[in-house]
């Protein structure tokens, strides 16, 4: 953050500086400032590990903490888990003596700010899922002590840092604002995207009171290029509710009009790629099998959940929540249709096999990929199904998908051998071999239009 924006924030923010705060704050101040402070991320996931990173780098003595004592093991003996976060890069952080991993929360005590990026799933019945943040303030509040900064990072709806968070720590009988502070600061990361690093992407961040903002926007000031400060704590998560959205309509949208104008014989694809020629009033976005990724399948629930609070419908959010959830289907349908007309066959008995499981393409994450559900939905079809992906040698536990849990990727000879009766292009990784796919599968759904961008044109392809 630039000198300049600091004193608007100073302005905006309405701060009465320093000395006009409890001693033990304006410690926390200062000790952020001269880059001595010690800070503190629960979670060591996408989200956590490269946020405690840019925190070790900015000069703060960072302490990661997670329940999973394999990751805190894997993390002390100098191995990422993690692709945006290399193992050369962890083990520099330990070198220097600027990271440490504990499964230990009552560590916490030592911690001058404390950044919670814990999961923040849905139910079952699509509503939030608060109970990780809820047992991690928790475990919070068993250790707050004056002078520290709580800030939340998790993904959720407006008013959760105020009405869930807050309660829970000032039930210790210490007060917000003035015993600690209390933030807001919605995670953007982007796995696999080399332009925008973690540094890179501006950093919104909403506080409690002017001393909150001020005190937590000086402490991502010192690890990131940009910080925006925002009103309050509920603009700043509603900004990130609102990012998501955005893209969660329209991708809805596009996979809609793929679905209509493949019933006209036009191909989406073409129509896309001509519209964006439009200089103005018009931003690309493309059609796919189905959400995947933590934020776009599970965010904009997490508004209509808040919004029924108010007596206020979201129609055209929930909409666009249906459309992107039957993607898996169409897919599978334009499978089975495929398999009947070019290869007389049906699914059931087939040997199916899915490219890519990431949700998205030269990555590993596989939260909430759309892929889990295709396979999930040819099983259950009757079909054998197999997945090839470099980035995935080994289907993890999840809750979709337990029956396959320590399924190998196969490998790209047995692709080649015709071993195969058709195959769902889910994931369009940089490193696939497309002409091998080509050469060795008899039909391919191509849900990315990855054959189309590659120039490759053939009977054999399917676009879904």
């Amino acid at each position: 953050m630039s000198s300049n924006e600091f004193a608007d924030l100073l302005v905006s923010g309405g701060s009465v500086g320093t000395s006009g705060i409890p001693e033990a704050l304006a410690t926390l101040e200062s000790k952020i400032a001269a880059g001595t402070a010690s800070v503190g991320v629960i979670g060591l996931g996408y989200v956590g590990l490269p946020l405690a990173r840019l925190f070790a780098r900015a000069g703060f003595s960072v302490t990661g903490f997670d329940i999973d004592p394999e990751k805190v093991a894997s993390l002390n003996g100098g191995t990422s888990y993690i692709g945006t976060v290399s193992t050369d890069e962890v083990r520099g952080m330990l070198e220097e003596g600027r990271f440490t991993a504990t499964a230990n929360f009552q560590s916490l005590a030592d911690m001058d700010a404390i950044v919670i990026c814990v999961p923040t799933p849905l139910t079952r019945n699509r509503e939030p899922d608060m109970s990780c943040i809820e047992v991690t303030t928790r475990q919070i509040a068993q250790v707050l002590r004056p002078g520290q900064l709580i800030v939340l990072e998790s993904t959720t709806y407006p008013g959760t840092t105020r009405e869930v968070v807050r309660p829970i720590l000032e039930k210790t009988g210490l007060n917000s604002g003035t015993d600690f502070l209390l933030a807001f600061s919605p995670e953007r990361e982007d796995p696999g995207n080399e332009t925008f690093t973690t540094a890179r992407i501006p950093k919104i961040v909403g506080g409690e009171d002017p001393n909150a903002l001020r005190i937590a926007c000086s402490m991502y000031g010192r690890a990131l290029e940009r910080v925006i400060p925002v009103s309050s704590l509920e603009a700043a998560e509603a900004v990130k509710l609102t990012e998501n959205i955005f893209r969660c309509v329209n991708i809805a949208l596009v996979n809609e009009l793929k679905v209509v104008y493949d019933a006209m014989g036009i191909d989406v694809w073409e129509v896309i790629e001509g519209a964006k020629t439009k200089p103005f009033g018009y931003m690309p976005f493309y059609p796919g099998p189905g959400l995947g990724g933590h934020c776009i399948p599970i965010d904009p629930f997490y508004l209509t959940w808040k919004a029924r609070e108010f007596d206020v419908a979201t129609r055209f959010i929930e909409l666009a929540g249906e459309i992107n959830t039957r993607m898996p289907h169409y897919v599978v349908e334009r499978l089975s249709q495929a398999m009947d007309s070019k290869l007389g066959r049906a699914l059931r008995g087939s040997r199916i096999l899915v490219l890519g499981v990431a949700y998205k393409k030269n990555i590993e994450d596989m939260r909430e990929s759309p892929a889990l559900k295709i396979i999930d939905l040819l099983q259950d079809r009757g079909c054998e199904v197999f997945y090839y992906d470099p980035h995935v040698p080994e289907l993890p536990e999840t809750r979709r998908l337990a029956r396959m849990a320590g399924t190998p990727s196969v490998a790209l000879e047995e692709i080649q051998d015709g071993a195969f009766d058709a195959a769902i292009l889910c994931t369009d990784h940089d490193s696939f071999d497309l002409k091998a796919f080509l050469e060795g599968l008899p039909l391919i759904v191509d849900t990315r239009n990855a054959f189309g961008k590659a120039g490759i044109v053939d009977e054999k392809i399917v676009k879904g």
